[in-house]
């Protein structure tokens, strides 16, 4: 039988067949050995063969074929950092919330993540949240932010989960579409799945005063059928997002206003560092470039990862 994997919880593996039935499966330990460096080597969003486990009393499955992915998203696991974890898989878009405080999401963390969406080419949408709870000067601050982003081919929304601002905006993106919605924890993913599928239902959690951060809710990776032919992917909040597997010529590719400047470099292998007659460079100086993208560049250029070390799921 051939189906969709719903919620991966580490060891088994809930999938749905055409006809909407359910099973339990679990993975053949084989699979792990058979070159796949991820720490998960199946994910929300795979589209996987599996048979009855005969030996069991209850009606599971036992998976023992991973079709081929269009895209994923993947990022570095804990402690590991050979290995790679696996967010989603065949996503059409992905919806990145950003708060500016209460938690504050760093343009570090959007850049790295959007690097990672364009090298797995998987459109983008930045959805600032909580507009409603802004003071004039931080939401003079979001529209910074959205200029920055809009002048790059990114489409930004402002939007208020809690009162509904432009939820509607959202939803007409993700008709007929496998949608992923992801953030740091406490920028309102579950509320907003919530605004867009009331009966869902998902948890929801405050802020916590004390880090101004947000008290995870989604413990797995999980995908929801909506009642306007979509599917959502809800995921664990994240703290910091290492990029995976990028060479160091590769990685100026990523950013698309880089990439555009790329063919007036006098290097075909500029890194657009110390180059002499960098294009990229001259565009910083002439602020045609935003800095804190140059900046995050840099970080990423250098492997500087000290900042995400703590690059982990966050735990309730």
């Amino acid at each position: 039988m051939t189906g969709l994997v719903y919620k991966s919880t580490g060891s088994w593996y809930t999938v749905k067949t055409e006809l909407g039935k359910t099973y339990e499966c679990r993975i053949k330990g084989k699979f792990r050995l058979q070159g796949i460096k991820s720490t998960n080597p199946i994910a929300v969003g795979d589209y996987v063969d599996f048979e009855l486990d005969t030996k069991s009393d209850e009606e599971t499955g036992v998976i023992n074929v991973i079709h081929d992915r269009e895209n994923y998203i993947v990022r570095k696991s804990v402690n590991l950092s050979k290995q790679t974890h696996i967010i989603a898989s065949n996503i059409d878009v992905v919806f990145l919330l950003i708060t500016i405080d209460n938690p504050p999401t760093f343009t570090s963390f959007i850049d790295r993540f959007l690097v990672t969406a364009e090298a797995y080419s998987i459109k983008t949408i930045l959805l600032f949240n909580k507009i409603e709870t802004y003071s004039e000067e931080t939401l003079l601050e979001v529209k910074y932010l959205a200029h920055v982003y809009r002048s790059i081919g990114y489409e930004c929304i402002g939007i208020s989960a809690k009162t509904g601002k432009n939820v509607d905006k959202v939803k007409s993106q993700m008709l007929n579409k496998v949608s992923m919605f992801t953030g740091h924890s406490g920028v309102g993913k579950s509320t907003l799945v919530n605004a867009i599928e009331p009966n869902l239902d998902l948890k929801t959690k405050s802020i916590s005063l004390q880090h101004m951060q947000g008290q995870h809710t989604t413990t797995f990776a999980e995908m929801y059928d909506l009642s306007f032919k979509a599917k959502i992917i809800d995921t664990p909040g994240i703290k910091g997002f290492g990029v995976v597997d990028m060479e160091k010529e590769e990685i100026g590719d990523y950013f698309p206003e880089f990439f555009e400047l790329k063919q007036d470099c006098k290097f075909n292998n500029c890194l657009h560092v110390e180059e002499p007659k960098c294009a990229v460079k001259k565009a910083l100086e002439k602020d045609e470039i935003a800095a804190s993208r140059y900046r995050s560049y840099l970080q990423i250029l250098e492997g500087d990862e000290q900042h995400y070390r703590t690059d982990i799921w966050e735990k309730e």
